[in-house]
């Protein structure tokens, strides 16, 4: 099994960043969900709700996140001052994070991109967030991330559900961290820990999923129940949840590029 594909999503819910190679730490690659979006109340926002974030991409200068959308100048984010930037509460499924808001001229960018008023968090990075120790041990930590600090989905799984699809969808719908060729589908339900360029991750989960896939990230719109539809008429499980994926975690640091031999170390 090789690596064929790797990605960082800086900011929960807008586009993600395709790399060749990626720098791991215990929350996960680097940069990943450092940032969200919410409401004025603090409220996160993603593309459940707000699909057409999905046509803000996301990039880097130096250090400095870059936003950028169609018709608009793109925006180099300057990180806020921590001794003066206001603390916002959120609240992600059940975890309060005290995120750093960005400056108004950001908030301001972000509402205009996507219509509606809203600020930029940062995590902070003194604040740790325990990942559901239900599934995963003490010390996984992830940031504004769902719930774990990496997303890793087959080859072979969506070639599958392609299959079954009368149009086939890409993987970035489906916004994995990494993605593994060379195995069988949905092998990776069974992974209990695999090994890339001698770093170890954990599998904690598989993952459940929500309305996400259903948005096509080229267009920011919802296509339909599609590839929902589908992989629930084969892929729901006894809890009545649609699964694709597995949620992994680091248990160790260091770089994974692209054409890295995947091994199963169950």
């Amino acid at each position: 099994m090789n690596v064929t594909e790797l990605y960082t999503y800086p900011v929960k819910s807008l586009a993600g960043i395709s790399l060749d190679k990626a720098q791991l730490s215990l929350t996960g690659f680097q940069h990943d969900r450092q940032h969200m979006v919410v409401q004025p109340d603090g409220m996160f926002m993603t593309q459940r709700t707000h699909p057409q974030m999905a046509l803000v991409e996301t990039g880097f200068s130096g250090d400095r996140l870059v936003l950028s959308s169609f018709g608009m100048d793109k925006i180099i984010v300057n990180s806020p001052d921590l001794d003066s930037a206001p603390r916002v509460k959120t609240n992600i499924w059940g975890d309060v994070v005290n995120g750093i808001a960005h400056n108004k001229e950001t908030s301001q960018w972000l509402s205009d991109a996507i219509g509606e008023d809203c600020m930029l968090l940062s995590f902070p990075q003194q604040e740790k967030r325990q990942c559901d120790l239900e599934f995963a041990s003490a010390g996984d930590n992830t940031m504004f991330a769902d719930a774990y600090p990496l997303l890793v989905i087959s080859q072979a799984s969506l070639d599958d559900l392609n299959s079954k699809l009368a149009i086939p969808v890409g993987m970035n719908r489906f916004r994995p961290n990494m993605v593994v060729s060379g195995c069988k589908p949905f092998d990776e339900d069974n992974w209990k820990s695999i090994k890339a360029n001698n770093i170890r991750l954990r599998g904690i989960q598989s993952c459940s999923r929500c309305s996400v896939p259903t948005v096509d990230p080229t267009t920011g719109m919802l296509t339909g129940p599609e590839p929902i539809h589908t992989l629930s008429s084969y892929r729901k499980w006894d809890d009545g949840e649609v699964y694709f994926g597995m949620n992994m975690a680091p248990d160790s640091i260091g770089t994974i590029r692209v054409g890295d031999v995947v091994s199963v170390v169950n």
